[in-house]
Order: structure tokens, then C-alpha cells, then sequence
């Protein structure tokens, strides 16, 4: 049986993070072997419509909507909703929204310095899933998230956290093969049939990310994501 690899946390020219097109995402993406990825802006959804369209050009590709949403605890995955959730919110009342509008809500990066919801929401929030495997993470904090799923027997996803075309497919969340659409890997991922791979970018390519990310602060006026 096959299995379906997918890159769970990418972000386009439609965050304040990246300049990446989705065609340029996609074009890699299919260059990789891997059969698609899922577009987690920061707090938009303005990237879906062109999504939809650049289904139409790689239609081999599993092309998932989603989104990262900003809380006032730390950043959070939603996958399979079209409207953003209300930003800024504590990240249990994200994660309500999230499931109330029938989305999926995963914990991005929960023991990253910056953006992570910390060890003691980690243990406790009504997520589907911890992202155990991201790609801008050290292996230590990566680790960290890896035992708390175990200690939650919570399901797992991985994703490059892709700013760059060098990002994609670091990490990764692995699906059986009857993952072939957008709609049968958000059944998926409601159902914990899913698990992380990959890993972290070696530290030298983590310094070098973290001095690209203050730059990009810094042009913002120091304002966080």
C-alpha cells in the first residue's frame, strides 16, 4: 500500500513572512515527490481562491486550505475552514471555533521560544492533533511536542513551516493512500489516521532563519506575527 506525503505548514506571498506563489510552492512540491501540501497563511485565507485555481494545473496534487492562527497563547493550525477565526483570542476559544465550524485544529511548533503555547496548554488543549515535527524547530523542541502526543496518545503531523522554496518537505505528514483528496485528508486528520516525518534544519540553517525572521520584524515595525 502507498502512502501519501504532505506538507502540512506552508505559507505564500499572501503572509507578511513570504514571497513564495503558489505556483512556485506547487512546481516544487510535485519536483519533490511529494503528493501536495496545505496552505497555512498567517491569519488570512486570501490564498484560497487561487488555491482552487492552481488545482486546475497540478490536479495530481492534494492542495489542503488552511490557515495559522495567531492567539494570545501561541500559533495554531486549522485545516478545512474558509473564513479566518477571530485573532488574538485565547487559543482554547480558537480551537472551539476552529471545531465549531468544522475545521481541524492542530498545535504549531507548541515548544518554539516564540509563537508556542508552552508545555502546560500543550498538556491540556482540545486539539486533534500536536505538529511534532517542524521544520524551522531545534530537534530538542520537536522532542518535546513528540512526548506530549505520546503522554495525550494525540496524533501527529510534521510540515516544513515554508517560507522559502528550500523549506518544503523537511517535514512532513504522512497519509494512507486513500488520502487522494483535500476532503479525504481532512477526514483524515478528524480521524488521527496520520503521522509526522522528517525533521528539523540543522543549526546553521536555523541561525540563518532566525536572523531573516528579526529582519522582517524589524521592516514591520517590530510587530509579531
Amino acid at each position: 500500500m502507498g502512502r501519501v506525503r504532505l506538507d502540512l505548514h506552508v505559507h505564500s506571498r499572501y503572509s507578511p513572512d513570504s514571497s513564495l506563489s503558489l505556483q512556485a510552492i506547487a512546481a516544487r512540491v510535485a519536483a519533490l515527490g511529494l503528493q501536495g501540501f496545505a496552505l497555512t497563511d498567517h491569519n488570512t485565507v486570501a490564498g484560497h481562491a487561487e488555491l482552487v485555481a492552481c488545482r486546475a494545473q497540478y490536479p495530481q496534487l492534494v492542495l489542503l486550505p488552511g490557515i495559522e492562527v495567531s492567539t494570545s497563547d501561541g500559533h495554531l493550525l486549522a485545516y478545512g475552514i474558509s473564513e479566518v477565526p477571530p485573532v488574538g483570542r485565547p487559543v482554547d476559544e480558537t480551537i472551539e471555533w476552529v471545531r465549531g465550524h468544522g475545521g481541524v485544529a492542530a498545535l504549531s511548533h507548541p515548544f518554539r521560544r516564540s509563537h508556542g503555547v508552552g508545555r502546560a496548554l500543550a498538556e491540556i488543549a482540545r486539539v486533534h492533533a500536536i505538529e511534532t515535527v517542524n521544520g524551522h524547530n531545534s530537534p530538542s523542541a520537536n522532542r518535546k511536542a513528540a512526548a506530549v502526543a505520546v503522554q495525550r496518545k494525540l496524533p501527529t503531523t510534521g510540515g516544513g513551516d515554508v517560507h522559502e522554496l528550500a523549506d518544503l518537505g523537511v517535514a512532513y505528514t504522512e497519509f494512507g493512500d486513500d488520502a487522494a483528496n483535500p476532503e479525504a485528508v481532512s477526514r483524515a486528520l478528524t480521524e488521527g489516521r496520520m503521522t509526522a516525518g522528517g525533521g528539523s534544519l540543522p543549526f546553521p540553517a536555523r541561525a540563518r532563519i532566525e536572523m531573516r525572521t528579526m529582519l522582517l520584524r524589524v521592516r514591520r515595525g517590530l510587530q509579531p506575527i
